[in-house]
């Protein structure tokens, strides 16, 4: 039986989010001792201390949501997350580069895959696979693995959509096993969240984890 718990990122990234609701993901976060929590840089400072002790990864964005952000402007953002206590970073590439057909999210991608690897920090890159076609998802991901990356990641949740299992299946197919996947955008059921899993995920961003541990717990006692 997996550990369905260690494949849950609790996501928050909402503009309207409050402190009091931070501190209810963190909460759930440890009850249920999900892999990691996903918040705004705002509040990795936080959370860090919040979950200090805790077998729980300090996750923040960079970039977010569009990935405009010149490069400079990203590694800063990177760095001052990492100095916040940010465990892993889930960088949005830079979209506008690739539909341009310039090589820079390549040199991008690596630039901030050096800063996260120098700290022991770990690197999702956001592909926004909503905007790609099959034949782009599989070029996004040789991309980010020949840049270094630890983890492709499908979405940000402001796309047109989210997850799908026939892309993390493509994913998977075209990077190669030291590369993770993390699956995003929602992700709002048991079912799916397990199809998800079975096609390839090894991670899944979801805004409804303490709800899905829930279901996992129910249907498997």
């Amino acid at each position: 039986m997996i550990q369905f718990n260690r494949y849950l990122e609790s996501t928050l990234l909402k503009p309207t989010m409050t402190g009091a609701e931070v501190d209810q993901l963190v909460k759930d976060a440890i009850e249920g001792q999900f892999i990691g929590v996903c918040v705004p840089p705002f509040w990795v400072k936080k959370v860090h201390r919040e979950l200090e002790g805790q077998d729980i990864q300090v996750v923040t964005v960079i970039g977010f949501p569009f990935g405009y952000q010149d490069t400079a402007t990203k590694v800063f953002e990177t760095k001052e997350a990492i100095k916040n206590g940010a465990d892993e970073l889930d960088l949005v590439w830079s979209q506008t580069a690739f539909h341009s057909g310039m090589n820079w999210p390549k040199i991008e991608i690596a630039q901030i895959s050096k800063v996260c690897h120098d700290e022991d920090r770990a690197l999702k890159v956001i592909i926004e696979t909503a905007y790609l076609s099959q034949e782009q998802i599989r070029e996004a991901c040789l991309i980010c693995q020949d840049s270094g990356v630890d983890f492709v990641k499908t979405s940000t949740g402001y796309a047109s959509s989210g997850a799908k299992v026939e892309d993390i299946l493509l994913m998977r197919e075209s990077l190669s096993s030291n590369v993770g996947i993390k699956a995003s955008g929602g992700i709002k059921t048991l079912d799916f969240a397990l199809s998800l899993i079975e096609a390839g995920a090894d991670r899944l961003g979801t805004s409804a984890a303490k709800d899905l541990m829930k279901a996992w717990q129910a249907a498997n006692s």
